[in-house]
């Protein structure tokens, strides 16, 4: 479980709501059965939605490449988001340890849709160094090459939490920040996604649509995770309903409030409609990837990097019930949402 934020908004809004985060009861529901692991593995892949791929984020399945592989083999999915390997980030992977990330994804025919760099994350305030995140997008830039994506997964610099700026100054720094970093992606090929997680315009529509228009570069674009807004102190699909146009990519995660507390679980059957941000997605046209990230056990911001010795088989389970929910999505039509959410779309 993760601790809510008390509020969406505020110059130590995002600060407050990751070191609660941190400091909260990690629990989460029980991890699957031998027997539920061996019959979802089982269970026939459902096709995705025309135009769409479904991946994950490694690391959630296993530490190791060998199970991150192992895990996506037993979903029959052809791609993955890469994030860290053996507990290391991607950008501090000597040379011969990434050597073999790109041959064992080569011979198992993986794909890499995106990198998830620390590039402005939860870890890294607005008033930090900002040689640590030129210098991971420059560690990067050859990387992705090599793995065949030019996506990297970046946030918006949370503020600080000893001494917090007021919202005109954290807004100002921040977006110097990532015109800079977007004008070195640019210059690599590469584009950076940012995510509705910590930082400046994570849980803000209007700030997000500020940044990408001031900073005003083909190299910055939207990442959606469906899951982030328990925590936040927002509701996704509202925050959807403004940026759908402009997500590049998707991240799955699913949660519920209890007792204060973010619980995480299947896609589906917690509070974030899911289903109803998939669907919203797809009427506007999205084609990408689907990437899921079930924090079921891995929760990075809560120091938590251990998916356990029933990880793979928890992710599996995962990856299917996300395949289940996205084949119902043609079964309910969008007359089921209320007027209120036709009326924002529009």
């Amino acid at each position: 479980m993760s601790r809510l934020s008390p509020s969406r908004s505020g110059s130590a809004g995002d600060a407050s709501a990751l070191s609660s985060a941190r400091s909260g009861s990690a629990a989460a529901k029980p991890l699957a059965s031998p027997s539920q692991s061996r019959s979802a593995a089982a269970e026939p892949r459902l096709s995705p939605p025309p135009g769409v791929r479904y991946a994950g984020i490694g690391d959630e399945a296993a530490a190791d490449l060998a199970g991150q592989i192992r895990a996506h083999r037993l979903l029959g999915w052809s791609a993955i988001e890469l994030r860290d390997v053996d507990g290391t980030a991607l950008a501090d992977l000597d040379d011969a340890a990434f050597d073999h990330v790109v041959e064992a994804l080569r011979e198992a025919r993986l794909d890499v849709v995106c990198v998830d760099s620390r590039i402005a994350n939860w870890a890294r305030p607005v008033t930090g160094d900002f040689e640590l995140d030129r210098g991971e997008l420059e560690r990067l830039a050859p990387r992705c090459a090599a793995l065949g994506t030019r996506h990297v997964r970046v946030m918006s610099y949370p503020n600080d939490p000893d001494a917090p700026l007021d919202e005109p100054d954290w807004a100002r720094r921040t977006i110097d920040r990532m015109r800079r970093l977007a004008r070195q992606a640019e210059d690599a090929g590469l584009v950076l996604l940012h995510e509705n997680c910590a930082g400046w315009a994570g849980a803000d529509a209007a700030r997000a649509l500020r940044l990408l228009a001031e900073v005003d570069s083909p190299a910055l674009r939207l990442l959606f995770d469906t899951g982030n807004g328990v925590v936040y102190g927002y509701e996704a699909y509202g925050l959807l309903t403004e940026l759908v146009d402009r997500v590049d990519h998707v991240q799955i995660k699913d949660a519920r409030a209890e007792a204060g507390e973010a619980v995480y679980t299947l896609p589906g059957e917690g509070s974030c409609r899911v289903a109803d941000c998939l669907r919203l997605l797809l009427d506007h046209g999205y084609t990408g990837t689907w990437t899921i990230e079930p924090h079921r056990a891995v929760r990075p911001h809560e120091g938590r990097t251990d998916a356990g010795r029933g990880g793979v088989e928890e992710f599996v389970r995962y990856g299917r019930a996300l395949e289940a929910l996205a084949a119902g999505l043609s079964a309910t039509a969008a007359g089921d949402l209320t007027a209120e959410d036709r009326e924002a779309t529009r």
